[in-house]
């Protein structure tokens, strides 16, 4: 159950053992958990490490268990922290990818070529996917993809994986919600390709085989056009991009887990930030690929467990609770 927060399944089997039994010592802890004393000490180094477990001080000698309510909120915190110093540094290359894309994007070079219309652009990715040998690397934001769109990428994905390619591809949590999304993309997941979602991602991408990419030249409307890269200063920063947010993201087909210290979600969470950020209703839906409507359900549900009547009111609880 406590794999998620790092520990192996042995070590938290021993942490319930310790927080039922706080008196045993290690050959104790052994026998009632079937390890060898050598097995209970490597235990108690994990738990040491988050701080799950400290020193006796009525039984020099022996370890006591940290409380959940103590221990795991603090392993949580720190969870919390790692994920928010990524998400900056997520939001920090996006702003750089945004830059160097707009600076290149007027002109056509021997590094990079302006592509538009859809048809030109489903034209590329064509020879991109017959192109690829090692991987494919795919963001698509938005609640949800055109069929159409869908159709015309299973034929290039197919062959790819066929002849070994891997596909990765990062869509928002809002697409679980989409059929044809969702059918489109556990039929990647039957091929042997791998799925992940995020409240957040980046821009509209496509990378193949590190090498080469294609990203809109208009993120706002992604049939204007697009903009085909082999720059490797470029490919580098998209490439810094797609890797934090894709080690950020939930494999699709896992539940993303409420926070237990207070039952938020991540949608929840990452709504609050984006709000307490000064984005308008209209323009947090959009980063989080919901409706307006759906945003408005949230802040009530989220006022109603604050207990506020407004949301100025919400946003300095939220802030006191530390769900900001």
């Amino acid at each position: 159950m406590l794999e998620t927060l790092g520990l192996t399944a042995t070590a938290g089997a021993l942490y319930a053992a310790m927080l039922d039994r706080p008196r045993m010592d290690v050959d104790q802890l052994a026998a009632a958990c079937d390890l060898s004393p050598a097995q209970v000490h490597d235990c108690l180094d994990e738990l040491a490490a988050l701080m799950l477990v400290r020193a006796s001080s009525e039984h020099p000698g022996q370890m006591r268990a940290v409380s959940p309510e103590i221990g795991l909120a603090d392993v949580l915190a720190q969870q919390e922290a790692e994920l928010a110093a990524r998400q900056a540094q997520l939001a920090a290359s996006r702003a750089a990818v945004t830059r160097l894309v707009a600076d290149r994007a007027e002109h056509r070079t021997a590094h990079g070529e302006r592509l538009l219309g859809m048809d030109a652009i489903h034209a590329r990715l064509e020879q991109m996917g017959r192109d690829a040998r090692i991987e494919v690397l795919g963001v698509h934001p938005g609640p949800a993809m055109r069929p159409e769109d869908l159709a015309a990428g299973r034929p290039a994905n197919a062959d790819a994986i066929a002849r070994g390619v891997t596909i990765k591809s990062l869509y928002q949590d809002a697409t679980r919600n989409d059929p044809h999304t969702t059918a489109y993309a556990h039929w990647l997941l039957s091929l042997g390709s791998e799925v992940r979602t995020a409240p957040v991602i980046p821009q509209r991408l496509i990378v193949v085989d590190r090498t080469q990419a294609l990203v809109p030249v208009d993120p706002a409307d992604t049939r204007k056009g697009a903009l085909h890269v082999t720059e490797p200063g470029i490919l580098t920063a998209l490439l810094d991009l797609f890797d934090q947010a894709w080690n950020t993201a939930v494999p699709l087909g896992a539940a993303r887990p409420n926070d237990p210290a207070n039952g938020l979600t991540t949608t929840e969470r990452e709504l609050l930030r984006l709000l307490a950020a000064g984005l308008t209703d209209d323009a947090a839906g959009q980063r989080l690929g919901i409706s307006s409507r759906t945003v408005s359900r949230h802040m009530s549900s989220l006022m109603e467990r604050l207990n506020a009547t407004s949301r100025f009111e919400a946003g300095i609880k939220a802030a006191r609770h530390g769900w900001l």
